[in-house]
Protein backbone atom coordinates (compact mmCIF):
# COMPACT_ATOMS: atom_id res chain seq x y z
CA UNK A 1 0.00 0.00 0.00
CA UNK A 2 1.34 3.43 -0.97
CA UNK A 3 2.16 5.64 2.02
CA UNK A 4 0.12 8.82 2.33
CA UNK A 5 1.89 11.99 1.27
CA UNK A 6 3.23 14.24 4.03
CA UNK A 7 1.70 17.69 4.15
CA UNK A 8 2.03 20.60 6.56
CA UNK A 9 -1.13 22.65 7.09
CA UNK A 10 -1.78 25.78 9.17
CA UNK A 11 -4.00 25.48 12.22
CA UNK A 12 -7.16 27.18 11.01
CA UNK A 13 -10.06 25.54 12.86
CA UNK A 14 -11.06 24.32 16.31
CA UNK A 15 -10.48 20.75 15.13
CA UNK A 16 -6.97 21.63 13.95
CA UNK A 17 -6.18 23.29 17.28
CA UNK A 18 -7.46 20.25 19.17
CA UNK A 19 -5.22 17.98 17.08
CA UNK A 20 -2.28 20.34 17.65
CA UNK A 21 -2.82 20.22 21.42
CA UNK A 22 -3.39 16.47 21.64
CA UNK A 23 -0.46 15.27 19.53
CA UNK A 24 2.08 15.12 22.40
CA UNK A 25 -0.28 12.88 24.40
CA UNK A 26 0.03 10.22 21.70
CA UNK A 27 3.75 10.67 21.09
CA UNK A 28 4.71 10.44 24.78
CA UNK A 29 2.07 8.00 26.04
CA UNK A 30 4.58 5.23 26.78
CA UNK A 31 7.13 7.45 28.53
CA UNK A 32 7.23 6.98 32.29
CA UNK A 33 8.83 10.36 32.95
CA UNK A 34 6.54 12.48 30.74
CA UNK A 35 3.77 14.32 32.60
CA UNK A 36 0.62 14.95 30.52
CA UNK A 37 -0.28 18.61 31.02
CA UNK A 38 -3.90 19.46 31.71
CA UNK A 39 -5.75 19.87 28.42
CA UNK A 40 -7.54 22.87 29.92
CA UNK A 41 -4.22 24.57 30.65
CA UNK A 42 -2.90 23.86 27.12
CA UNK A 43 -6.06 25.35 25.61
CA UNK A 44 -5.66 28.46 27.76
CA UNK A 45 -2.03 28.80 26.65
CA UNK A 46 -3.14 28.89 23.00
CA UNK A 47 -6.20 31.08 23.58
CA UNK A 48 -5.69 34.80 22.81
CA UNK A 49 -8.36 35.66 25.37
CA UNK A 50 -6.28 33.98 28.09
CA UNK A 51 -2.71 34.54 26.88
CA UNK A 52 -1.71 38.21 26.29
CA UNK A 53 1.31 37.11 24.23
CA UNK A 54 -1.03 35.90 21.49
CA UNK A 55 -2.69 39.31 21.35
CA UNK A 56 0.65 41.09 21.05
CA UNK A 57 2.65 38.82 18.76
CA UNK A 58 2.07 37.49 15.25
CA UNK A 59 1.86 33.73 15.81
CA UNK A 60 1.15 30.83 13.46
CA UNK A 61 0.81 27.11 14.24
CA UNK A 62 1.09 24.18 11.81
CA UNK A 63 0.36 20.46 11.86
CA UNK A 64 2.18 17.86 9.77
CA UNK A 65 -0.21 15.16 8.56
CA UNK A 66 -0.02 11.85 6.78
CA UNK A 67 -3.51 11.01 5.67
CA UNK A 68 -5.76 11.81 8.61
CA UNK A 69 -3.02 11.33 11.22
CA UNK A 70 -1.14 14.20 12.86
CA UNK A 71 2.56 13.30 12.93
CA UNK A 72 4.15 16.61 13.92
CA UNK A 73 3.59 20.22 14.88
CA UNK A 74 5.43 23.55 15.14
CA UNK A 75 4.72 27.23 15.80
CA UNK A 76 6.47 30.42 14.70
CA UNK A 77 6.16 33.97 15.97
CA UNK A 78 7.25 37.54 15.49
CA UNK A 79 7.06 39.59 18.67
CA UNK A 80 7.02 43.40 18.31
CA UNK A 81 8.43 43.67 21.83
CA UNK A 82 11.50 41.71 20.69
CA UNK A 83 11.86 44.19 17.82
CA UNK A 84 11.64 47.09 20.28
CA UNK A 85 14.23 45.62 22.69
CA UNK A 86 16.73 44.07 20.26
CA UNK A 87 15.85 45.43 16.83
CA UNK A 88 13.94 43.85 13.94
CA UNK A 89 14.74 40.56 12.26
CA UNK A 90 14.49 38.03 15.11
CA UNK A 91 11.89 35.30 14.63
CA UNK A 92 11.06 32.46 17.02
CA UNK A 93 9.94 28.86 16.65
CA UNK A 94 8.46 26.56 19.28
CA UNK A 95 5.87 23.97 20.29
CA UNK A 96 7.93 21.35 18.43
CA UNK A 97 6.59 17.80 18.67
CA UNK A 98 6.94 15.09 16.03
CA UNK A 99 7.50 11.45 15.31
CA UNK A 100 11.14 10.47 14.90
CA UNK A 101 11.14 11.07 11.16
CA UNK A 102 13.67 13.40 9.47
CA UNK A 103 11.18 14.16 6.69
CA UNK A 104 8.60 15.41 9.19
CA UNK A 105 11.08 17.70 10.95
CA UNK A 106 12.38 19.01 7.63
CA UNK A 107 8.86 19.81 6.39
CA UNK A 108 7.87 21.50 9.65
CA UNK A 109 10.94 23.70 9.88
CA UNK A 110 10.90 24.55 6.18
CA UNK A 111 7.31 25.76 6.54
CA UNK A 112 7.98 27.76 9.71
CA UNK A 113 11.16 29.33 8.34
CA UNK A 114 9.50 30.38 5.08
CA UNK A 115 6.75 32.05 7.10
CA UNK A 116 9.31 33.83 9.29
CA UNK A 117 11.12 35.11 6.18
CA UNK A 118 7.83 36.46 4.84
CA UNK A 119 7.46 38.41 8.11
CA UNK A 120 10.93 39.92 7.66
CA UNK A 121 12.90 37.66 10.02
CA UNK A 122 16.59 37.03 9.28
CA UNK A 123 17.19 34.74 12.26
CA UNK A 124 15.18 31.87 13.77
CA UNK A 125 15.69 31.13 17.48
CA UNK A 126 13.94 28.63 19.74
CA UNK A 127 12.17 26.74 20.96
CA UNK A 128 10.00 29.21 22.83
CA UNK A 129 6.64 27.81 24.01
CA UNK A 130 5.52 30.51 23.32
CA UNK A 131 7.83 33.21 24.76
CA UNK A 132 10.97 33.34 26.87
CA UNK A 133 8.75 33.96 29.90
CA UNK A 134 7.05 30.55 29.42
CA UNK A 135 8.60 27.14 28.58
CA UNK A 136 11.85 27.28 26.63
CA UNK A 137 14.47 24.94 25.22
CA UNK A 138 14.84 21.28 24.30
CA UNK A 139 15.68 18.88 27.11
CA UNK A 140 19.10 17.40 26.26
CA UNK A 141 20.13 16.01 29.66
CA UNK A 142 18.12 14.79 32.64
CA UNK A 143 15.32 12.77 31.04
CA UNK A 144 15.39 10.22 33.87
CA UNK A 145 13.39 12.51 36.18
CA UNK A 146 9.94 13.99 35.40
CA UNK A 147 9.70 17.68 34.52
CA UNK A 148 8.42 20.12 37.09
CA UNK A 149 5.86 22.87 36.71
CA UNK A 150 6.30 24.90 33.47
CA UNK A 151 9.34 22.88 32.33
CA UNK A 152 9.46 20.82 29.15
CA UNK A 153 10.28 17.19 28.42
CA UNK A 154 11.48 15.97 25.02
CA UNK A 155 12.31 12.72 23.28
CA UNK A 156 16.09 12.15 23.00
CA UNK A 157 16.08 12.55 19.19
CA UNK A 158 14.55 16.06 19.10
CA UNK A 159 17.80 18.02 19.54
CA UNK A 160 19.50 16.00 16.79
CA UNK A 161 16.59 16.52 14.40
CA UNK A 162 16.70 20.29 14.99
CA UNK A 163 20.46 20.32 14.40
CA UNK A 164 19.88 18.50 11.10
CA UNK A 165 17.84 21.50 9.94
CA UNK A 166 20.96 23.70 10.12
CA UNK A 167 20.53 25.00 13.67
CA UNK A 168 23.38 25.55 16.13
CA UNK A 169 23.28 25.79 19.88
CA UNK A 170 22.90 29.38 21.01
CA UNK A 171 22.43 28.87 24.77
CA UNK A 172 22.02 26.16 27.37
CA UNK A 173 19.98 26.78 30.50
CA UNK A 174 20.32 24.62 33.60
CA UNK A 175 17.99 23.31 36.26
CA UNK A 176 19.18 22.49 39.78
CA UNK A 177 17.40 20.57 42.50
CA UNK A 178 17.48 20.91 46.28
CA UNK A 179 16.90 18.01 48.63
CA UNK A 180 15.08 20.32 51.03
CA UNK A 181 13.77 17.63 53.34
CA UNK A 182 17.33 16.80 54.41
CA UNK A 183 19.61 18.67 56.77
CA UNK A 184 20.05 22.34 55.92
CA UNK A 185 23.41 22.94 54.18
CA UNK A 186 26.00 24.63 56.40
CA UNK A 187 26.12 27.69 54.13
CA UNK A 188 22.43 28.26 54.70
CA UNK A 189 22.66 27.56 58.42
CA UNK A 190 25.08 30.46 58.64
CA UNK A 191 22.26 32.80 57.63
CA UNK A 192 20.30 31.53 60.64
CA UNK A 193 22.96 32.83 63.00
CA UNK A 194 24.20 35.89 61.15
CA UNK A 195 22.28 39.12 61.84
CA UNK A 196 21.07 40.94 58.77
CA UNK A 197 22.89 44.18 57.90
CA UNK A 198 21.29 47.37 59.13
CA UNK A 199 18.30 48.34 57.02
CA UNK A 200 17.80 44.86 55.51
CA UNK A 201 14.53 43.07 56.30
CA UNK A 202 12.89 39.87 55.03
CA UNK A 203 9.16 39.29 54.69
CA UNK A 204 6.73 36.89 53.00
CA UNK A 205 4.29 38.06 50.36
CA UNK A 206 1.32 40.04 51.66
CA UNK A 207 -1.73 38.34 50.12
CA UNK A 208 -3.98 41.23 51.21
CA UNK A 209 -2.02 43.39 48.76
CA UNK A 210 -1.54 40.61 46.22
CA UNK A 211 -1.75 42.56 42.95
CA UNK A 212 0.52 45.28 44.31
CA UNK A 213 3.00 42.62 45.43
CA UNK A 214 3.01 41.05 41.96
CA UNK A 215 3.74 44.44 40.40
CA UNK A 216 6.66 44.91 42.81
CA UNK A 217 7.95 41.45 41.97
CA UNK A 218 7.79 42.10 38.22
CA UNK A 219 9.47 45.50 38.60
CA UNK A 220 12.42 43.82 40.35
CA UNK A 221 12.47 41.02 37.76
CA UNK A 222 12.49 43.40 34.79
CA UNK A 223 15.39 45.31 36.33
CA UNK A 224 17.34 42.23 37.43
CA UNK A 225 17.10 40.38 34.11
CA UNK A 226 17.33 43.34 31.72
CA UNK A 227 20.90 42.59 30.58
CA UNK A 228 20.49 38.80 30.32
CA UNK A 229 20.37 36.89 27.05
CA UNK A 230 16.91 36.78 25.47
CA UNK A 231 15.33 39.09 28.05
CA UNK A 232 11.90 40.50 27.25
CA UNK A 233 10.11 42.49 29.99
CA UNK A 234 6.72 41.48 31.27
CA UNK A 235 4.03 43.81 29.95
CA UNK A 236 1.19 45.17 32.08
CA UNK A 237 -1.22 42.71 30.43
CA UNK A 238 1.09 39.79 31.16
CA UNK A 239 1.46 40.92 34.78
CA UNK A 240 -2.33 40.90 35.19
CA UNK A 241 -2.64 37.47 33.58
CA UNK A 242 0.23 36.07 35.65
CA UNK A 243 -1.30 37.39 38.87
CA UNK A 244 -4.56 35.63 38.06
CA UNK A 245 -2.94 32.36 36.98
CA UNK A 246 -0.53 32.08 39.90
CA UNK A 247 -2.80 33.09 42.76
CA UNK A 248 -4.33 29.60 43.33
CA UNK A 249 -0.80 28.18 43.59
CA UNK A 250 0.68 30.74 45.96
CA UNK A 251 1.73 29.47 49.38
CA UNK A 252 2.62 32.71 51.24
CA UNK A 253 5.52 31.16 53.15
CA UNK A 254 7.15 30.15 49.85
CA UNK A 255 7.23 33.66 48.37
CA UNK A 256 9.73 36.03 49.97
CA UNK A 257 10.95 39.60 49.55
CA UNK A 258 14.08 41.27 50.91
CA UNK A 259 13.91 45.01 51.45
CA UNK A 260 16.80 47.44 51.84
CA UNK A 261 15.90 50.57 53.78
CA UNK A 262 12.22 49.80 53.23
CA UNK A 263 12.55 49.41 49.43
CA UNK A 264 12.01 45.93 47.85
CA UNK A 265 15.40 44.80 46.54
CA UNK A 266 15.03 41.07 45.80
CA UNK A 267 12.43 38.31 45.71
CA UNK A 268 12.05 34.57 45.30
CA UNK A 269 8.88 32.76 44.21
CA UNK A 270 8.48 29.04 44.87
CA UNK A 271 5.39 27.24 43.56
CA UNK A 272 4.13 23.76 44.40
CA UNK A 273 4.94 21.35 41.59
CA UNK A 274 1.48 20.75 40.14
CA UNK A 275 2.99 18.17 37.76
CA UNK A 276 3.31 15.88 40.77
CA UNK A 277 -0.45 16.12 41.34
CA UNK A 278 -1.57 15.65 37.72
CA UNK A 279 0.89 12.99 36.52
CA UNK A 280 -1.74 10.21 36.38
CA UNK A 281 -4.74 12.28 35.22
CA UNK A 282 -3.90 11.97 31.49
CA UNK A 283 -4.64 15.66 31.05
CA UNK A 284 -8.26 15.32 32.13
CA UNK A 285 -10.08 16.80 35.13
CA UNK A 286 -13.35 14.96 34.47
CA UNK A 287 -14.99 12.93 35.82
CA UNK A 288 -12.82 12.57 38.96
CA UNK A 289 -9.67 14.56 38.20
CA UNK A 290 -10.84 17.66 40.08
CA UNK A 291 -11.33 15.65 43.27
CA UNK A 292 -7.91 14.00 42.97
CA UNK A 293 -6.18 17.28 42.21
CA UNK A 294 -7.78 19.18 45.09
CA UNK A 295 -7.09 16.35 47.54
CA UNK A 296 -3.44 16.17 46.52
CA UNK A 297 -3.00 19.93 46.68
CA UNK A 298 -4.98 20.69 49.83
CA UNK A 299 -5.01 17.52 51.92
CA UNK A 300 -2.17 15.24 51.01
CA UNK A 301 0.21 18.04 50.09
CA UNK A 302 2.94 17.91 47.46
CA UNK A 303 6.51 16.81 48.03
CA UNK A 304 8.09 18.95 45.33
CA UNK A 305 8.13 22.56 44.18
CA UNK A 306 9.90 24.86 41.73
CA UNK A 307 11.44 28.33 41.89
CA UNK A 308 10.44 29.81 38.50
CA UNK A 309 11.01 33.46 39.37
CA UNK A 310 13.74 35.19 41.31
CA UNK A 311 15.56 38.48 41.00
CA UNK A 312 17.90 40.95 42.65
CA UNK A 313 18.04 44.58 41.57
CA UNK A 314 21.11 45.20 39.42
CA UNK A 315 22.62 47.78 41.73
CA UNK A 316 23.14 45.10 44.39
CA UNK A 317 24.59 42.42 42.10
CA UNK A 318 28.06 43.92 41.85
CA UNK A 319 28.77 44.11 45.57
CA UNK A 320 28.64 41.72 48.53
CA UNK A 321 25.03 42.61 49.29
CA UNK A 322 23.79 40.73 46.20
CA UNK A 323 24.86 37.19 47.27
CA UNK A 324 23.70 37.98 50.82
CA UNK A 325 20.22 38.87 49.57
CA UNK A 326 19.95 35.65 47.54
CA UNK A 327 21.33 33.55 50.39
CA UNK A 328 18.83 35.07 52.80
CA UNK A 329 15.95 34.24 50.47
CA UNK A 330 17.21 30.69 49.96
CA UNK A 331 17.58 30.16 53.69
CA UNK A 332 13.97 31.17 54.32
CA UNK A 333 12.73 29.09 51.41
CA UNK A 334 14.64 25.96 52.49
CA UNK A 335 13.32 26.30 56.04
CA UNK A 336 9.68 26.83 55.06
CA UNK A 337 9.61 24.18 52.30
CA UNK A 338 11.01 21.65 54.76
CA UNK A 339 8.41 22.67 57.37
CA UNK A 340 5.68 22.04 54.76
CA UNK A 341 6.93 18.48 54.28
CA UNK A 342 8.49 19.02 50.88
CA UNK A 343 11.44 16.96 49.74
CA UNK A 344 12.61 18.58 46.51
CA UNK A 345 12.71 22.11 45.13
CA UNK A 346 13.88 22.82 41.60
CA UNK A 347 15.75 26.08 40.99
CA UNK A 348 15.43 26.89 37.29
CA UNK A 349 16.32 28.04 34.87
CA UNK A 350 19.85 29.49 35.09
CA UNK A 351 21.78 30.64 32.01
CA UNK A 352 24.99 28.74 31.33
CA UNK A 353 27.06 31.97 31.42
CA UNK A 354 25.59 33.06 34.76
CA UNK A 355 28.52 31.66 36.72
CA UNK A 356 27.89 33.70 39.89
CA UNK A 357 24.39 32.22 40.23
CA UNK A 358 25.56 28.71 39.28
CA UNK A 359 28.33 28.85 41.90
CA UNK A 360 25.94 30.24 44.48
CA UNK A 361 23.36 27.51 43.74
CA UNK A 362 26.00 24.83 44.30
CA UNK A 363 27.25 26.55 47.44
CA UNK A 364 23.69 26.60 48.81
CA UNK A 365 23.41 22.81 48.47
CA UNK A 366 21.64 22.29 45.14
CA UNK A 367 22.73 19.78 42.52
CA UNK A 368 22.64 20.15 38.75
CA UNK A 369 20.17 17.76 37.10
CA UNK A 370 18.80 19.03 33.77
CA UNK A 371 19.93 20.96 30.68
CA UNK A 372 17.65 22.65 28.17
CA UNK A 373 19.12 23.85 24.85
CA UNK A 374 18.21 26.81 22.66
CA UNK A 375 19.02 26.81 18.94
CA UNK A 376 19.58 29.49 16.31
CA UNK A 377 19.78 29.60 12.50
CA UNK A 378 20.37 32.37 9.98
CA UNK A 379 17.49 32.66 7.50
CA UNK A 380 19.48 34.66 4.94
Amino acid sequence: MKASALRVVPVSSAADLDAFIRLPYRLHKDEETWVPPLLMERRDLLNPKKNPFLRRANVQHWIARRGDSAVGRISASIDPLVDAVRGPGEGHFGMVEAEDDPDVFAALFDTAENWLREQGAVTSIGPFNLSINEEIGVLVDGRDEPPMLMMGHDEPFVADRITEQGYDKVRDVFAYVWEVGSEMPSTLRAFQKRPLPKGVTVRPINMKEYKKEVRILVDIFNDAWSENWGFIPFTDEEVEAMATQLRPLIIPKLVWFVEVDGVPAAFMVCLPNVNEAIADLDGKLLPFGWAKLLWRLKVKGLKSARVPLTGVRKKYLKNMLGPMLVGTLMHHLFREATALGMEKVEVSWILEENMPMRRLAKKMGTRYYKTYRMFQKSLT
